[in-house]
């Protein structure tokens, strides 16, 4: 029973207890080291500042399943993802609550720094309700644009990590003919350096693709319509810096979306820089306090063998037994402190 990620949408863990202390250490060794690195990437040259935080925010995010069964459920499988250090974002685990027989699960991380929840349940009696529930404390810097971008390069050796997100993506179609024509065209035109192709390759997807919710279209097809929402508009993006060699990925925060591309400056050091693709404009810096939940567009996981997923959608499963569904309610919201 898979939910929509977009039904989601509108509805350091360091002391997490998880099924075993090896797998809760392994999980935070991993966010760790995930935070070290991305922190490294966006280290300044000296002399030259790249990307600064500033008028850091914390708010409190309340995320997890509540369960209300009908029928018994044997075999229950569900899993939700929750933030993760990164550069401009600081989480911490203020509080949980996991109810019996929810008390079997693990954290798992997957490539780019993200990480899912995953609980599994034998059994859970019929006309019940549990739930495996955290709260969290995420400080969030707004990122502040480099002064200094007209010696970034892009990078022409880029490592395996990086390499993930220069290839095609779900709905992410960078080599079709749509969107080839289009970068043919903005880069015939002369340009000084990187930023100055990749602002323009902005500001033509925000002058010919017209914000409208709908659902979810490729990047081809929202260029070809003139139309389409955030997941649209930052695919466009995206795929437009794919094709210019320029990694790039998606940033997932709750109920919206924006692009990160990557440039390496004179030292060689790569920095991921931000910005808005639908809503106010916002290039090589942002403004966006809610937590960052997820970082790139191609995952693959054991729940969708073979299908590589756009976004790790929360998930869940079980073998009814009885003729009455159980209604798993996946929860992701703000809370007052």
């Amino acid at each position: 029973m898979p939910l929509d990620r977009r039904q989601f949408c509108s509805q350091s863990l360091a002391g997490l207890t998880a099924v075993s202390a090896a797998t809760t250490l392994g999980y935070h060794r991993d966010a760790v080291a995930q935070s070290r690195r991305s922190r490294r990437g966006d280290q300044e040259s000296e002399g030259t500042p790249r990307v600064s935080f500033d008028l850091p925010q914390t708010h409190r995010w309340r995320m997890g399943l509540s369960l209300k069964t009908g029928s018994t459920c044997q075999n229950v499988i569900a899993t939700f993802p929750i933030p993760v250090n990164w550069p401009e974002q600081e989480v911490r685990l203020v509080a949980k609550n996991i109810d019996n027989p929810m008390t079997r699960w693990i954290t798992r991380p997957a490539p780019g720094g993200t990480t899912q929840v995953v609980a599994s349940v034998a059994k859970v009696a019929a006309s019940s309700e549990t739930e495996i529930m955290f709260e969290f404390d995420v400080k969030k810097h707004r990122i502040v644009a480099p002064e200094v971008t007209d010696d970034l390069v892009i990078p022409t050796r880029p490592s395996r990590d990086i390499k993930l997100y220069l290839g095609t993506s779900p709905e992410i179609d960078h080599t079709h003919r749509t969107i080839r024509a289009a970068y043919a065209e903005l880069s015939a035109e002369p340009y000084d350096n990187a930023w100055q192709l990749v602002e323009r390759m902005y500001d033509y997807v925000r002058d010919n693709v017209r914000y409208v919710n709908g659902p979810i279209q490729r990047a081809s097809l929202a260029l070809e319509n003139g139309y389409g929402d955030c997941e649209e508009m930052t695919s466009l993006v995206v795929a437009l810096c794919r094709n210019a060699k320029i990694p790039a990925r998606m940033v997932w925060v709750p109920e919206h979306c924006y692009p990160e591309f990557y440039l390496e400056d004179a030292d060689g050091d790569g920095h991921w820089f931000p910005c808005q693709a639908a809503g106010t404009r916002q290039f090589g810096g942002i403004e966006e306090y809610r937590p960052v939940l997820q970082k790139g567009d191609r995952f693959r996981v054991p729940e969708k063998r073979g299908k590589p997923q756009r976004y790790l959608t929360e998930f869940f499963t079980c073998e009814v037994k009885g003729r009455s569904d159980p209604n798993p309610t996946f929860v992701l919201e703000q809370v007052d402190v």
